[in-house]
């Protein structure tokens, strides 16, 4: 259990670390404004932490701030913020997943009121509901918004139309519908109906539960009571059997998924909408290799669909919940403030197109737009230029509807526990892959109703060691 970080907390020495906060910005308590701040990113690749540097001067000639670019992966920004607390050298500003923010704010680790005026500038009302949830905790009675939500990415679908049409499947709205017409596909046409991860005891199939089992109505948690054997989640996991058993080919984690339906192996695909650019053959690292690709690399691209929500089971009172991961701005307790404030409110403003263009198909933004322009951010990242080659942008290669549903994708993206007590837990369930461990007795024909029950009671056991 995470417990609030004390000054007299004992400093763990770690000499990686201790370069990185080197480079931290002087503390708040000194006079006047900082020439300089420290921003730490999770994006590491050389050309999206050239992009944001990029960003960092624009705010830079604008403000005289000066902004050193940090690339550091989420694991060791765990490690660091830690270690820096107990030091007094932190960063100003990091960007993270939710599930990092709100486990640092349960530290005391984070400075929530520079938050909150930055948010009174941008108006709460401008961000997507889902992504302010999952970074609000509850403090002394109060809601505490701990970081300002930046961008993300969700799952999507994808489909192909053709063979859909060919097999004479609908295109499905809701989990039920998806099982259908993905077992249709396979008695129809003798091919995969839907690749998704499935493997057993994997992280693939770990994701594939979560993203599957939320969008037909089922919660792993509800304040503090353990759900996963409710009989939404029952069904869902009689759902989940059935799109495994659409496969021709075993099963899938997140690789092989996508390489099935690249190579047309598979009607459907459950996938992140990192699959955007692959699929318009602008990354040459994944290229489309279906047999009409050869002579029209584009076929995949114009012979898709996507689904972008799946709506919950008739009836059911939830909202849509479509499995995704965002990124939000904090600033560590003891960080220079007014500056930190300043350069959030930059790259959530002005730079903000900017920096959504740093990796388009995968910072999809949360602030769709200003209280004057509603979906001003969301309407520029549909015209950046997406994937390695930059070339064309997502509106030219699919069109302004495909924009507007990620928008509706990216309102509807959850993960389970999110913004709630119960997420230290749907955290734990998750990277140790409770769930995924009893796929193999679903798919050898047990009962869907005996695996919730089994599953339920592994993380009954999980919660009992918090």
């Amino acid at each position: 259990m995470h417990r609030r970080i004390r000054s007299s907390a004992v400093v763990v020495a770690l000499t990686a670390v201790a370069t990185l906060l080197a480079a931290c910005g002087p503390s708040a308590e000194q006079e006047g404004q900082a020439e300089s701040i420290t921003f730490w990113t999770p994006q590491s690749t050389p050309e999206r932490v050239a992009a944001q540097e990029a960003v960092a001067e624009r705010f830079t000639e604008e403000t005289g701030i000066a902004v050193d670019v940090v690339p550091l992966a989420a694991a060791d920004q765990d490690q660091a913020l830690v270690t820096g607390a107990a030091s007094g050298e932190v960063p100003d500003v990091v960007l993270a997943g939710a599930s990092q923010i709100t486990s640092w704010q349960s530290q005391g680790l984070l400075d929530t009121d520079v938050v909150q005026e930055a948010m009174d500038t941008l108006d709460p009302a401008t961000f997507n509901e889902n992504a302010l949830s999952a970074v609000t905790v509850q403090e002394d009675g109060a809601e505490t918004i701990a970081a300002v939500p930046s961008d993300g990415w969700v799952h999507l679908i994808a489909y192909r139309t053709d063979l859909l049409e060919e097999a004479g499947a609908e295109v499905p709205t809701t989990v039920a519908e998806l099982a259908e017409a993905a077992t249709t596909v396979k008695d129809e046409l003798g091919i995969t109906g839907i690749a998704l991860g499935t493997q057993s005891g994997t992280a693939s199939g770990t994701e594939g539960i979560e993203s599957i089992f939320q969008s037909a109505g089922c919660e792993l948690v509800t304040s503090g009571e353990v759900t996963i054997d409710s009989p939404e989640c029952t069904e869902a996991a009689g759902f989940f059997k059935e799109l495994r058993d659409s496969s021709v080919a075993g099963d899938y984690d997140v690789e092989s998924a996508r390489a099935a339906y690249m190579a047309g192996d598979a009607a459907m695909l459950l996938f992140s909408t990192h699959i955007l650019d692959e699929l318009a053959n602008l990354d040459e690292a994944v290229p489309p290799s279906c047999k009409e690709c050869a002579d029209d690399p584009a076929f995949l691209a114009e012979s898709s669909g996507f689904i972008t929500v799946l709506e919950p089971p008739a009836g059911s009172a939830q909202e849509p919940a479509q499995f995704g991961a965002t990124l939000a701005y904090a600033v560590p307790a003891r960080a220079d403030t007014d500056e930190a404030r300043q350069y959030i409110e930059f790259v959530m403003g002005e730079g903000y197109a900017d920096t959504l263009a740093v990796a388009t198909e995968g910072r999809l933004p949360l602030r769709t737009g200003t209280p004057a322009s509603p979906t001003e951010y969301l309407d520029a990242w549909g015209g950046l230029g997406f994937g390695p080659k930059v070339e064309s942008s997502v509106g030219e290669v699919y069109g302004d509807d495909l924009v507007t549903a990620m928008g509706e994708g990216m309102a509807a993206v959850s993960r389970w526990g999110q913004g709630t007590p119960d997420a230290t837990l749907a955290g734990l369930v998750a990277t140790q892959g409770t769930l995924a461990q009893q796929l193999d007795p679903l798919y050898r024909g047990s009962d869907p109703a005996e695996v919730t029950q089994q599953m339920a009671a592994d993380v009954t056991a999980l919660q009992q060691d918090l």
